[in-house]
This record gives C-alpha cells, sequence and structure tokens, in this order.
C-alpha cells in the first residue's frame, strides 16, 4: 500500500483518487488527434469536472503536452497561480469590472464579449505597464455569451485604438454537435465562424489561435480545429456523449478512452432491518424480506445526487449493491444481503471499477437522468482528490 493511500484510508471516508496515468494517456491520444500545428488548451473548470483543479494543473504542467490551460473565472486562474503553475491560462467566463487588476497580474488571458471589458481591462493593463492578448467570443447560434456579426467591427476598431491590448484569437461554441449524429448545425456554424474570421483577418491580418474545438469537435471534426482545441470532458476519460462515441467509430483508427477518476468511501455501519421494515426519509423502500444494509457517511452534500434512491448501485467486494431508500444529506443505505462477507470500514466504489465490476459515470447519468458532466462536476470539492499511479 503506497503512502498516499495510507494517508487516505487513516483520515478520509470519502475520496477521489485520480489515476495520473490514465490522464496523460488520453492527453496523448487527443494530441495526436489534433494533429500538428494545433495548441491543446486543457479545460479545468469546474475543479477539473471534479477531479481537482490544482492537481490536474499541475500534472498538465509537468507533461508537455498541454499548451495553455482553460477556466471559467477570476478564482480558477488565481487557483492555478498559487499552485505554482505558469502555463498560459484562457478565462471562458465573465470576468467582473473590479477585477481586471487580477487578470493582469496572473496574466490571463480573458475571451471577451462586452464592449466595457476592453475598456477596463486596457485601463489596468496601461497602468501595470503590460499589454494583454484578448480572444472574442462570437456568436454562431449557442446564444449564451457572444459577439454578433455586425457588432465585430467595432469590438476590432476598439481593439486596435487601445495599444495596451492585442487580439489573439476569435473562438465560438457548438451548440449541437454532442447530441445527435447529425452534424448538419454543427457545420452551419462551422461556417458562420469561417466567414467571420475571413471578415476579421481581412482588417487586422492573421490570428494566431482562432478557436472551435470543443472536445466532440477535436474528435470528429478536423476542420473545426484551427489553431487551438479546448479539450475538457474528453480528457478525463469520459466521452461527451454516446453519439459522439458512435460518430468516432466511423472514422478511421482505434480510438479509446481511459476513466481518470475512482470515487470512494467506506461502509459506516451494518444492519438487519426486519421484513417489513422501512428505509430511509419518506419510507420509500420497504424491506420484502429480512435486509442486511451497509450504512455510507456520504450523501448528496457530497455530490452523490438524491436521484440515485433506489435506483443506483455501488460496489462492495466486487460486486454490485443497490441504494435503499432516499439519499440522505450525508448519508446513503445500499443492500449487501447478498453479499455476506461485508465488513464495518470495507471499501466502497461509489464510482470506478473494483474486481471485475464497474460504475461509469454515464451509468450514474442514466440512474439520474441527466448527462455524466454534471456527475463528475458536482462531486464536492471539500473531498479530497489523491494523486494516484497504477
Amino acid at each position: 500500500m503506497s503512502p498516499t493511500r495510507q494517508k487516505v484510508t487513516r483520515t478520509s471516508l470519502t475520496w477521489v483518487e485520480i489515476e495520473i496515468a490514465a490522464l496523460i494517456a488520453n492527453l496523448h491520444v487527443l494530441r495526436r488527434r489534433l494533429g500538428a500545428g494545433v495548441e491543446l488548451a486543457h479545460v479545468i473548470k469546474a475543479n477539473a469536472y471534479g477531479h481537482g483543479l490544482e492537481l490536474v494543473a499541475q500534472e498538465d504542467e509537468a507533461s508537455g503536452i498541454v499548451h495553455r490551460l482553460a477556466v471559467i473565472s477570476v478564482e480558477e486562474l488565481l487557483r492555478v497561480r498559487e499552485a505554482t503553475v505558469g502555463l498560459p491560462v484562457l478565462i471562458l467566463g465573465y470576468v467582473p469590472m473590479n477585477a481586471w487588476d487580477d487578470v493582469v497580474d496572473a496574466e490571463g488571458t480573458p475571451v471577451i464579449f462586452n464592449r466595457e471589458s476592453l475598456d477596463a481591462l486596457s485601463r489596468s493593463a496601461e497602468r501595470r505597464g503590460r499589454t494583454v492578448a484578448v480572444h472574442l467570443k462570437v456568436e454562431t447560434g449557442t446564444h449564451r455569451y457572444g459577439i454578433g456579426e455586425s457588432e465585430i467591427p467595432g469590438y476590432l476598431d476598439a481593439i486596435e485604438a487601445l495599444p495596451a491590448l492585442r487580439l489573439e484569437g476569435i473562438t465560438t461554441h457548438f451548440a449541437n454537435i454532442e447530441d445527435t449524429t447529425d452534424h448538419s448545425f454543427a457545420r452551419g456554424q462551422l461556417e458562420r465562424f469561417q466567414a467571420i474570421l475571413d471578415m476579421v483577418e481581412s482588417r487586422v491580418g492573421p490570428l494566431p489561435v482562432p478557436n472551435t474545438a470543443c472536445s466532440a469537435a477535436g474528435i470528429l471534426f478536423p476542420e473545426a480545429h484551427y489553431g487551438l482545441a479546448r479539450i475538457g470532458i474528453a480528457s478525463y476519460g469520459i466521452w461527451p456523449s454516446k453519439e459522439t462515441r458512435v460518430s468516432a467509430q466511423q472514422l478511421e483508427g482505434e480510438f479509446s478512452l481511459k476513466p481518470v477518476l475512482t470515487w470512494k468511501t467506506r461502509v459506516a455501519q451494518l444492519k438487519t432491518v426486519p421484513a417489513g421494515g422501512y428505509v430511509g426519509y419518506g419510507c420509500s423502500w420497504r424491506a420484502p424480506v429480512e435486509t442486511r444494509l451497509a450504512i455510507l457517511p456520504l450523501g448528496y452534500g457530497d455530490g452523490y445526487d438524491r436521484g440515485l434512491g433506489n435506483v443506483g448501485h455501488v460496489l462492495v467486494r466486487g460486486r454490485r449493491a443497490p441504494v435503499r431508500g432516499r439519499v440522505c444529506m450525508n448519508v446513503t443505505m445500499v443492500d449487501v444481503t447478498h453479499i455476506p462477507e461485508a465488513g464495518l470500514e470495507d471499501e466502497v466504489v461509489l464510482l470506478g471499477r473494483q474486481g471485475e465490476e464497474r460504475i461509469t459515470a454515464d451509468d450514474m447519468a442514466g440512474w439520474c437522468g441527466t448527462i455524466a458532466y454534471e456527475i463528475v462536476t458536482r462531486i464536492s470539492s471539500h473531498l479530497p482528490r489523491i494523486r494516484v499511479q497504477l
């Protein structure tokens, strides 16, 4: 048993293990998919999709595979810098007007979609004697953050008039690339993006890193790679969707991803429920026969979805144990009647492999009626993330 594992089993009831070899293997696979001349921007927003922002950022820098990181907020940028990671960082989300000094000091590269942001950033950069690279988020059909095509010339004029700013790229995001095998809408967005890029470059010259590609586009559409691809969910060994996986199977070359995360807890109590006894809040499950329960010390307060009550499973001694009753804030009950050898403080796998059995993020998402993204990003940040080499 490694020293890291000894520390976890001694101090933690619930924890997350991050298999570094799997993370690096996925990054290598995806880097090869992008081809030469395309930067890999590793998306580590939402606590690195639940995998631990600081841990993943440090591994990214050590790997030599990742060119830059992508975060959603100034807070995440500062966490990267506090972890002594020096990779360039793209800020994908909104930056408050009072936070531009922090962005400049931490050498962040913001994605801009408000005219006021350019002025505030320029003032901050000028005070510090810096020149800051920026990206413009352009609207192509998702209708979230983004600048309309008719507005873009005004932004270009503003950047040209602000000597502390430098346009590094334009960017957009696909609306319907994961949920379907019909990619006509995504291709329409790509055509609009190309037309906007042509207009922009006719005015300001070639841009270093225009970018559109998320994980699905990075896997499926070489024409969407441009100078940079923003790779998130796939790097963690989770397919963006079943449809993306089906579409990828039609492409040439073998392509596989390795799950990086294993979520674990322990058995905190074993107890017998008599036939006819109710389990948990709302009396939502009743034992048809005498039943042996394992009580687990986690619940929806730790990110274990309440929707898993009476439908989910965990792994105990390499076998599936169904969740009984509602998932509570800090407690979950599972049925181990068929696992008589289950004991106090046994290791329980909530997500990942144990023996020959595996529970995937897609399994859990199916039980809850959601997507794998939500399952992993909602694993609470208060749980320790542990680096493991298997």
